[in-house]
């Protein structure tokens, strides 16, 4: 066990294969602790598909392979030995494109994941909604209401309770693919200020196609590119997001930040 863990990943010649089709190859990156790096490049470059590398969600798609190296603070995440895959997924929390709520309260929806865990005095998982809620800048609009069906909520309203529910397990990692893509305006808005606030203590990944969102909330940008679909998705480069939209290294990051294609 990892007595101070800090939440980053480092990634070396990573592949993964969907059967005889090898989708993303040869990737290599270091993902920095309590900062948010962007994943971006067109659809079909293999961004979702890395993201779910690193909690091992691939491994419930069935006939998926991955192979290369991928450590999370120091152990090797496919090592069943090192770290289990379910306390991989709690220290490795994910929030989906579109808002995915149980069919439950907002109160269980959000003390779900502590009870899973062995959670159950009262106190306790009141004190764990109240904090995630609260972190996930929902607590204010829902403390007076948390027997209410989460459906009742606003499309917005209900990302951030899956936020919250992701939070609530104390994660270090929070993987974000897509977020604020199905929501309007404002509620992006709330969520981009919500990821700005958690990256204090949490270590966020989040794949976008959204250029001037990965502009104004990441710390770090990498580019992924499938050039032609009889060769596999790749790095092309990972830098910081400031230098990567004013002076990327190469040509293709470029074109594609410039709108060229994709």
């Amino acid at each position: 066990m990892v007595t101070n863990p800090t939440g980053s990943f480092d990634l070396e010649n990573v592949s993964v294969a969907y059967g005889s089709e090898t989708a993303v190859a040869g990737v290599s990156m270091h993902i920095v602790p309590q900062s948010v790096t962007a994943l971006i490049g067109p659809s079909g470059c293999g961004k979702s598909t890395l993201l779910r590398c690193l909690n091992r969600m691939n491994d419930e798609l069935g006939n998926v392979k991955v192979e290369g190296s991928i450590r999370f603070d120091g152990l090797d995440i496919m090592d069943n030995r090192l770290l289990d895959p379910v306390d991989l997924r709690r220290r490795v929390g994910q929030v989906f494109q579109k808002p995915n709520p149980f069919p439950m309260s907002i109160y269980d929806n959000v003390a779900y994941g502590p009870k899973t865990h062995g959670t159950r005095a009262k106190a306790e998982l009141d004190a764990v909604v109240e904090q995630a809620l609260k972190r996930a800048a929902l607590w204010n609009e829902v403390k007076d209401q948390l027997k209410k069906h989460a459906f009742e909520l606003s499309g917005g309203q209900q990302q951030r309770l899956c936020i919250a529910r992701a939070l609530a397990t104390m994660p270090e990692v929070l993987l974000m693919d897509e977020p604020a893509s199905a929501l309007d305006p404002i509620s992006s808005q709330q969520i981009e200020d919500t990821i700005a606030e958690l990256k204090k203590s949490v270590t966020i990944v989040i794949v976008t196609h959204n250029m001037q969102q990965a502009a104004r909330i990441s710390d770090r940008t990498a580019f992924m590119l499938r050039e032609s679909m009889d060769r596999p998705a790749g790095l092309i480069e990972i830098g910081d997001t400031r230098v990567m939209f004013t002076n990327p290294g190469d040509k293709r990051t470029e074109s594609y930040i410039t709108g060229r294609f994709g």
